[in-house]
């Protein structure tokens, strides 16, 4: 049966019901909080990706566009990185519940027109939230709002390239100017972005990496030597047990679950250690076996509900059990490896006291999860944004990278390291240089093939970018896709240093936060979307992308764009590159957005691992990029070996009365981008302001399930940041542990409360307080955005207890 008749079989409720897209805005007070889900996917998950897929889309559409999806003819999913099974492996529906979401998203058959923007002004815009925005449809033309205006109105490309040229070529110094670029961005148009920037003058490219994973490319640069995870999908396949830490697969990465059924059926076991139980790590149902309509696969032999910012004493502990109990591969640490004696000598005076107040654990619970480890020939780590998003991040991925040292589970099968990255392109656009700091030998590789030097200074990451937009140091701030504004840390700090710009402009699909927080001037330039062809140049072009795995292969959406004036990234670049740096450039950029294989045939010549790609992504699948220690077991450090190191573990302490809030996604969601209101596995429907408490915290505090209450954190900067009227929903977690969603969440978290050496906002370890309604000091705005001058200063702040 193919997909289209499948889809026919829809009941033709659930498609009348599908075609009323919403357009209002959230109304908080029909939030309902039902039981949790024990188990991810199934029917339901089928039923809602149908739902939502056919209502945005239409049926033909739908089954046009899902039947490509993640396929090797077709193109890739604009959500997760997860990667692709092996071409003649791959299922007719390889996607998942999200993955229909995001394509629905994008692939919607509502358009924004002049008409649109001609009746709503901005600041009606920027009274609507992230979800009526992201509803209003597709962007179909060019828009500028001019110094004054009050509305954005058309304007024709060239003018458009003249208008933000005009601005760059007026800067006293190219570093004036920051270029943001989403994970979503193809490798071809990463390539020639950082090209644009670089031949401009700066390295001022902070990208999504900066919030999300960069802690995991410092950590594992200094121990392996490479910043990316050393694992295949095949080696999770193989894995005898798997740990899946500070990582919630169920909503972030579905498909994942697959593999960790697969990896089950050949015998593995699978630790869970996250503050929260999630439904998708408690029990699966695929929806593409029998099994999976009935009773599904239960994953987690183990779960540990740790307390946050504990992983690092977590890994700790168990690397010193694993020592202590002679667990370890000791020619592999030899042949391999330094810095193992001053480890042993470190962890021989681990202090299980300490271990216990950070990660909430008992001794016997670490010592059960530890013996686990012991016995397996082959273990993989696999962690996500709970892991990276603390101030100790870097220290605790260097931790897992220890116990996986101590074992040799580097370098063979079923063994490894696994960040588990978000954007589907995240990790192919750092390939290609999207990176402040990329290193001399990529500089040199540019100035050999075109000829002109590029900056060497290091520039700026995305929270350098903020504070410089707020100190008056840059006035031009591009957006290469997604959504700076909504995912940036401290949103009252980051919208003031937005609106300080001389110039704004972003490449996007459709309307977010950050059209509506804008400088002096600002455009939004419509792109095509993955899933849309791309006739550039009057011939059908093809794009690259890389996977969390290192896999690189093409992707060619089979729809025809929302309308004539949408352009391609590509096409984008390169002609306000002419309109910026003229034909006289040594880049050729006309040629570039003529045929992007020239593109590709430069990154050939540049960036390392990619000799004859062009000739490489012809094949179905496409190709994996080389990782030495994966493939070799060689570690491009200093020392030429892997590096074990020691980290001391520090509690958090937090003061009495106060709690630690971790952001995080609801299931209805990507990112910033919401694709309804409902988290079913958590049990919230038609809402989003509402956080989650242990109800033993609720009971201390006097507060009930439904109470409303505000959000107030506190940094050693003495400013109260407020984010108001959440809803109380009881929670099993580690006491003095609180959750809610982001972006709502994100005015709590100060803009320099950042991860050492990788910078990284702290969206998981934030101290906050519970204040009923009208006991703060502060105010905030409709969107929850703190006013920076209210703050009020306290002496009670967190500190580490050594």
């Amino acid at each position: 049966m193919t997909l289209l008749s499948q889809l026919r079989d829809v009941p033709a409720r659930l498609r009348n019901e599908a075609r009323q897209v919403p357009t209002r805005d959230i109304d908080e007070a029909e939030v309902e909080v039902e039981s949790t889900a024990h188990a991810a996917a199934g029917v339901t998950a089928v039923a809602v990706a149908m739902r939502r897929a056919i209502g945005q889309m239409g049926l033909r559409r739908t089954a046009s566009t899902l039947t490509r999806l993640n396929q090797v003819d077709g193109f890739d999913c604009q959500g997760c990185a997860w990667p692709d099974p092996a071409p003649g492996h791959r299922h007719a529906a390889e996607f998942c519940e999200n993955g229909a979401k995001a394509v629905a998203e994008e692939a919607t058959r509502q358009v924004l027109d002049r008409e649109f923007f001609a009746t709503h002004s901005v600041e009606d815009l920027a009274g609507r939230t992230e979800f009526w925005l992201g509803k209003q449809g597709r962007i179909t033309e060019p828009m500028v709002l001019r110094p004054g205006a009050t509305h954005y109105t058309p304007i024709s490309w060239d003018d458009a390239y003249a208008t933000i040229a005009g601005h760059l070529q007026r800067l006293d110094h190219p570093d004036q100017a920051t270029f943001y670029t989403s994970g979503k961005t193809s490798n071809e148009a990463a390539f020639v972005y950082q090209l644009f920037a670089r031949s401009l003058g700066t390295n001022n490219l902070p990208d999504c990496s900066n919030m999300c994973h960069e802690s995991s490319g410092s950590a594992l640069v200094d121990t392996i030597g490479i910043g990316k995870g050393s694992v295949s999908l095949e080696d999770i396949h193989q894995a005898k047990l798997l740990l899946v830490v500070g990582q919630n697969p169920g909503t972030n990465h579905p498909r994942m679950l697959s593999a960790l059924e697969e990896a089950k059926s050949r015998g593995a076991r699978i630790i869970s250690v996250n503050p929260l139980e999630e439904a998708g790590l408690v029990r699966f149902k695929n929806p593409q076996n029998a099994k999976g309509l009935t009773v599904g696969t239960a994953l987690a032999d183990l779960h540990l509900p740790i307390r946050l910012n504990g992983d690092l004493a977590f890994f700790q502990a168990v690397g010193a059990l694993l020592v202590e109990w002679d667990a370890v591969d000791h020619d592999f640490l030899e042949q391999y490896t330094t810095g193992y004696d001053a480890y042993v000598e470190h962890v021989a005076d681990l202090d299980w006291d300490k271990v216990e107040a950070s990660t909430g654990l008992t001794r016997e619970q670490v010592t059960e999860a530890a013996r686990m480890i012991a016995e397996s020939p082959a273990t993989i780590t696999c962690w996500a944004m709970g892991i990276t998003q603390h101030h100790n991040a870097v220290g605790t991925i260097k931790e897992i990278v220890n116990v996986a040292l101590l074992q040799g589970n580097i370098g063979k099968p079923g063994a490894g390291v696994c960040p588990v990255r978000g954007h589907s392109n995240v990790q192919g656009d750092r390939t290609m240089g999207i990176w402040e700091r990329v290193p001399d030998h990529f500089l040199d590789a540019i100035r050999d093939e075109f000829g002109f030097e590029p900056p060497r200074e290091h520039g700026l990451d995305t929270v350098g970018s903020i504070q410089a937009l707020r100190d008056g140091k840059i006035r031009v701030f591009f957006g290469m896709g997604g959504n700076f504004v909504g995912a940036a840390p401290d949103t009252g700090a980051t919208e003031a240093a937005m609106r300080n710009a001389a110039l704004t402009v972003h490449v996007s699909t459709k309307l977010n936060r950050s059209h509506v927080v804008h400088g002096g001037e600002a455009l939004i330039l419509p792109a095509l979307g993955r899933s849309e062809k791309d006739l550039t140049g009057g011939r059908v072009q093809r794009v690259t992308v890389e996977d969390s795995m290192s896999a690189v292969h093409a992707s060619r959406g089979p729809l025809d764009p929302p309308s004539e004036h949408v352009r391609s990234e590509v096409d984008i670049v390169c002609s306000l590159a002419l309109a910026t740096l003229g034909e006289d450039s040594p880049v050729p950029w006309a040629a570039f957005r003529e045929d992007y294989t020239e593109i590709r045939r430069r990154i050939a010549r540049v960036v390392p691992g990619c000799a004859s790609y062009d000739e490489k992504v012809d094949e179905p699948g496409g190709f994996v990029l080389p990782h030495p220690p994966r493939d070799n077991r060689v570690f491009e450090t200093p020392s030429g070996r892997a590096v074990i190191t020691t980290t001391p573990i520090d509690v958090l302490d937090v003061p009495r009365g106060r709690f630690l809030l971790q952001t995080m996604r609801s299931h209805d969601q990507f990112n910033t981008t919401i694709y309804g209101l409902d988290d079913r596995y958590r049990g919230v429907k038609g809402g989003r302001r509402v956080v989650f408490v242990n109800p033993d915290d609720l009971r201390d505090l006097g507060l009930a399930e439904g109470d409303l209450i505000d959000l107030v954190s506190e940094w050693r900067d003495g400013v109260e940041r407020y984010a108001r009227s959440f809803r109380v929903v009881p929670y099993d977690q580690p006491r003095g542990c609180v959750a809610a969603y982001y972006p709502e969440a994100n005015p709590l978290v100060p803009l320099d409360s950042t991860a050492d050496k990788s910078n990284q906002p702290v969206y998981k370890s934030i101290v906050v307080r519970l204040d009923r309604p009208g006991e703060g000091e502060g105010h905030s705005d409709s969107h929850g955005s703190p006013d920076q001058d209210s703050g009020s200063h306290r002496d009670d702040q967190p500190h580490h207890l050594s």
